[in-house]
């Protein structure tokens, strides 16, 4: 009771300085625990499954463009923008329009079961938005619900064109037929998908197979035994490091084709090389151009599928609609899967990826209409404002004030770097990265994290030089202030 007691008083005392009420969670949740000691039942606050994650409440009503308010009216310049998924900012007037037109009630109110019963448009919304900006080399696309299914529904596309390729695109054996409902070989093969440490690909189980960023992810849960190559550690600035990152590339390269050979003579061959061009969560790892089309080349010459995916880095947040443009790639990917800033999930794949039967790839709703709505609108701000160049123009401005104050505060800040507007900093641990983004927060300004410590920045497409100028700014008071 004391410390209920202690605990109200701080509340309320912060709450008149500082009006930040997710104060408010920390309170609830310690006061759980507290609780709970010795308890053998989860204790979670009452209306909420699990608050650990919270960062605070939202007034997403008031939330305009670039700015994001909480729930005490605390306005901040968002760089985070809900995990990277706003393209153009908070309440976009365009969008609302879409909301308002009586045309497009039946697609908000009605949600169908795509893979059977599509509405009548859908193929035409589907050239309107999704197609009108398909990668190159990527004739269908198969859209879906969120990232994390997008990427599994992609594993599994793969595998089904690496066995029918194996089989002669005959028809299954009876013995696949019937050993693959009771999860026995041949007619559930010993398959592998190749993914890199520090990948994140997903939460669910064949994703989480690939995902190798954090522990948290990935603790307790079953996996399957699949090679994983080491992602390049490139040393910056990249200019003083040319041969030695050329040289940590080659070695990486040479450790997939290794591990390509080690895993078919184990008799688990690799259908597919997932990718993501920038790993962001793993800590805003990037390779070069070259290292990428040398990958894709491994792919070919060993038949594996090489699936890139662009579910945080699509949407022209790196200055091209996708990042892998900036590979300049002969030789298509196989596979692209997107979500977050495409408002829907979803991946593309070459005519050959086909599945050959219905249900092969399906679920329930594979997506919602209204987002292509949506998605539809958001292209044409892109294309009517020249958004992508606004980015380059807005990240060479970040970039350029990331390097500026590394050298102001190079016992702080180190390895800037970036693509457009995909841009990181990392700083000298994991508790400063933190005290520096909490503080900021304070000042008005909400960042992201990523791998061990890194700051990353995911602000929308209509984040322009004046917002990296405040951004700066109030980053350069929090680290002058660091002690």
């Amino acid at each position: 009771k004391i410390i209920k007691v202690i605990c109200i008083i701080l509340y309320y005392k912060i709450q008149k300085q500082l009006k930040i009420r997710f104060f408010v969670i920390y309170i609830q949740v310690h006061l759980n625990k507290l609780e709970c000691r010795g308890k053998q039942q989860s204790c979670l606050s009452p209306g909420l499954q699990n608050v650990g994650a919270i960062h605070f409440f939202c007034n997403y009503e008031e939330s305009r463009g670039n700015y994001l308010v909480d729930v005490d009216g605390n306005r901040m310049l968002d760089v985070y923008t809900q995990i990277s998924s706003i393209p153009i900012g908070y309440n976009h007037p365009a969008l609302m329009k879409v909301m308002t037109n009586p045309n497009n009630v039946s697609a908000f109110v009605n949600r169908p079961a795509l893979g059977i019963l599509p509405p009548e448009n859908f193929p035409d919304k589907l050239i309107e938005s999704l197609l009108s900006i398909a990668p190159s080399g990527m004739t269908r696309v198969q859209t879906m619900a969120c990232g994390s299914c997008s990427n599994e529904n992609a594993f599994k596309t793969m595998f089904i064109w690496y066995r029918n390729k194996e089989r002669g695109y005959a028809n299954p054996s009876e013995q696949e037929v019937g050993t693959c409902m009771i999860n026995q070989s041949p007619g559930c093969p010993d398959l592998s998908i190749l993914s890199f440490m520090g990948a994140f690909h997903g939460r669910t189980l064949g994703c989480l197979a690939t995902t190798h960023s954090k522990v948290i992810h990935k603790l307790d849960i079953p996996s399957f035994d699949w090679p994983i190559a080491p992602f390049p550690k490139l040393q910056y600035p990249l200019e003083e490091f040319v041969r030695e990152n050329a040289q940590e590339e080659a070695r990486c390269l040479e450790e997939v084709e290794d591990l390509i050979v080690k895993w078919r003579q184990k008799g688990k061959p690799v259908a597919g090389i997932v990718i993501e061009p920038i790993q962001a969560e793993g800590g805003d790892n990037h390779a070069s151009p070259d290292f990428f089309i040398k990958l894709r080349n491994i792919a070919r010459k060993h038949g594996c599928a090489f699936h890139v995916d662009e579910v945080q880095t699509g949407g022209g947040t790196t200055g091209k609609f996708w990042a892998h443009e900036h590979w300049g790639l002969d030789d298509p990917a196989d596979v692209v899967s997107f979500s977050k800033k495409l408002l829907t999930g979803g991946y593309y794949h070459r005519d050959e990826l086909q599945p050959d039967k219905p249900y092969r790839i399906f679920n329930t709703w594979m997506g919602d209409p209204s987002k292509n709505l949506f998605l539809s609108e958001v292209l044409n701000v892109i294309r009517r404002e020249n958004l992508l160049e606004e980015v380059t123009r807005s990240g060479k401005a970040l970039l350029q004030g990331l390097y500026a104050l590394q050298t102001q505060y190079p016992h702080i800040l180190s390895r800037a770097r970036g693509q457009g507007t995909f841009c990181a900093i990392d700083a000298c641990n994991d508790a400063t990265r933190d005290s520096i983004m909490i503080k900021a927060r304070n000042k008005g300004l909400f960042m992201g994290s990523c791998g061990e410590k890194t700051i990353r920045f995911r602000p929308t497409l209509v984040f322009k030089e004046y917002h990296v100028h405040q951004l700066l700014n109030i980053l350069n008071d929090v680290l002058a202030e660091h002690k």
